[in-house]
Formats: C-alpha cells, sequence, structure tokens
C-alpha cells in the first residue's frame, strides 16, 4: 500500500518508494506550482493516466545525463551545425507539450493530460519550465520540454516530426544548460534512445546527492527561478 496525500501533507521519504512498480511513492495531494517543484527538488514526479489519481514516482535506478556525456555521432554534429532545423527556445512551450501527447506507433495513451498541460504551462510563464524547438520553415518539427531548478534540468518529454529533429534540440540543450552551469539532466527512466545518447542509470541515493548539492530550494518560497538569460534565445 501507498499513502494517500492530503493537499498539505508532505511527501513521503523517497526511500519508500515501491520496488513494483518501481518507483511508485504515493498518491493525492495536487498538481500545484508549490507541490510540483517541492516534488522535483526531492526526486519525485507527477505520472499517471486518464482516470487515475495523481501518482507520485522516485524511480530507482535513475536514468541521467551528464551534460559532458551527451553522444553526438558525426552525421548528428553536421545536422545540428547546419541549417536545417532552426532552434528556437521557449516560442512555443504549450504546443511542444501537445506534440508530446500526441498519440505514438506503438502507444496506447499518454500521461501528458490536458491539466498536466495547463499546471507545466504555468510554471512556464512563471520561468521554471522550458522548451527547445526545431523549426521548419514556421513548422514546428520536433522539440522537448522540461523543469530547470538549480544546476538540474528534469527532462520530461520530446518528440520528433523529421529525422533527427528532437535530437538537435537535445543538443543545443545541452549547450545551453552548460553554460547555465546545469551538472546533471534528468531522463526518469531507461529507454533505448536516451542511453544511445549518452544517458545511463545512477544509484536513487545519488540522484537525490545531486539534487541537494544542485537545488536550493526554501520551502516557504521556492526555488528561485533560473537567471532569464540562461533561457534568452
Amino acid at each position: 500500500m501507498i499513502p494517500w496525500l492530503d493537499r498539505n501533507d508532505p511527501f513521503p521519504p523517497v526511500s519508500k518508494a515501491l520496488r513494483s512498480p518501481n518507483g511508485l511513492l504515493c498518491a493525492g495531494a495536487d498538481l500545484s506550482p508549490g507541490r510540483i517543484l517541492n516534488a522535483y527538488s526531492q526526486g519525485i514526479f507527477p505520472w499517471f493516466s486518464e482516470g487515475d489519481p495523481i501518482l507520485w514516482w522516485s524511480p530507482h535506478p535513475r536514468m541521467v545525463l551528464f551534460p559532458d556525456e551527451l553522444r553526438i555521432t558525426r552525421s548528428l554534429r553536421k545536422r545540428a551545425a547546419s541549417d536545417r532545423f532552426e532552434t528556437r527556445v521557449d516560442t512555443a512551450f504549450e504546443q511542444v507539450m501537445r506534440e508530446c501527447a500526441a498519440p505514438r506507433d506503438g502507444q496506447g495513451g499518454t500521461w501528458i493530460l490536458p491539466e498536466m498541460t495547463a499546471f507545466y504551462t504555468r510554471l512556464h510563464a512563471m520561468g521554471y519550465a522550458h522548451s527547445v524547438e526545431s523549426w521548419q520553415e514556421d513548422r514546428l518539427v520536433g522539440g522537448l520540454y522540461g523543469l530547470h531548478l538549480g544546476g538540474i534540468f528534469f527532462g520530461e518529454s520530446m518528440f520528433s516530426r523529421e529525422t533527427d529533429a528532437s535530437k538537435v534540440a537535445l543538443v543545443k540543450l545541452v549547450d545551453r544548460v552548460k553554460a547555465a552551469g546545469v551538472v546533471l539532466i534528468d531522463c526518469q527512466q531507461n529507454t533505448r534512445h536516451l542511453a544511445s545518447l549518452g544517458a545511463r542509470e545512477i544509484p536513487r541515493r545519488d540522484f537525490v546527492r545531486h539534487l541537494a548539492e544542485s537545488i536550493q530550494y526554501d520551502p516557504s518560497s521556492g526555488p528561485a527561478p533560473p537567471p532569464e538569460a540562461a533561457w534568452r534565445s
């Protein structure tokens, strides 16, 4: 059994998360900005399907990408340096979320529900959530979005409508966050796609240590948004 949280209840320690399903920690509470930021600062994220209660997760191990370990093939490096895609930042955040939520081959549904889009768009307006976008002739063809707290970028989802469009967005994201002092990109769960780009698993305790070292979180006021210059196009 997992605990049910009322609106003002704190999260349980992440060490209490279940082994199966991996990382399920608790349910309930709400998706207010303060709750979401508090969750991420502890290594917890919301993930649930339509009709489910709000479910909170902290898997072990944790898939992460250290910016210096991004694996870029020669062809991807050439594509990122070419003018095939125009990279934009924070010009279509909500559209990126909608594209990430669109049905994909082999998937029966999405966890990016309309209420999730609304809450993360609110965090975008507050300066915490950001998108990196690949465009072709004013058509959005790929991109990603996530949260930036202190020295951590929490990647949420990515999509691609053209070959390598999302990979180019990731290359540009890594360049940007490295310049902003980000030491780790959270990828949440292991996929072959992420592993091919250099992401790897680390123990949850190591991930939580990185958070404690890299996010200065004040429960009364929340974390400060990243400097605006870090996300200025």
